[in-house]
C-alpha cells in the first residue's frame, strides 16, 4: 500500500463514487418505497408516528383476521412466590417446585428422607 496521501486520495475517489451511485439509485428507491406504501396502505403520518418505535407499536394497524401462532402456553403460576415446604440444616429452603436443590439432593443421597426436612 502507499502512504497517507495515496490513501486519502483513494478515500476521496470512493466517496465520490458512493455519491454518484446514491444519486443514480435515489429515484428508483423512492419509487420502490412509494409502491410498498401504497400496497400496505401506509401514509406519511404512519411513518411519522412510527419514527423510532419498534415493529408492532402503537399506531400500527393490526392485520384483520390474523391470529398469533400457537406457542408455549404461559404458566399462570410462574414467577409467583410460593411458601417453603422444606428447610435444610443450615436454614436453606425449598418450595418443592422445580429441581431438587443440591443441599437436599446431597442429604437424600446420604440416605436421609426428604420428608425429614418438611416444614
Amino acid at each position: 500500500m502507499g502512504n497517507l496521501i495515496d490513501i486519502q486520495s483513494q478515500i476521496e475517489k470512493l466517496q465520490k463514487q458512493a455519491t454518484d451511485i446514491k444519486l443514480k439509485e435515489f429515484d428508483s428507491t423512492v419509487q420502490d418505497i412509494l409502491a410498498k406504501m401504497q400496497a400496505f396502505g401506509i401514509t406519511v403520518k404512519d411513518l411519522q408516528q412510527a419514527g423510532g418505535k419498534k415493529r408492532g407499536g402503537k399506531g400500527r394497524p393490526k392485520a384483520a383476521g390474523k391470529k398469533k401462532p400457537a406457542g408455549k402456553k404461559r404458566n399462570p403460576t410462574a414467577g409467583k412466590v410460593v411458601a417453603a415446604k422444606y428447610r435444610g440444616p443450615n436454614g436453606e429452603t425449598w418450595s418443592g417446585r422445580g429441581l431438587m436443590p443440591k443441599w437436599l439432593a446431597s442429604l437424600v443421597a446420604q440416605g436421609r428422607s426428604k420428608e425429614e426436612f418438611g416444614i
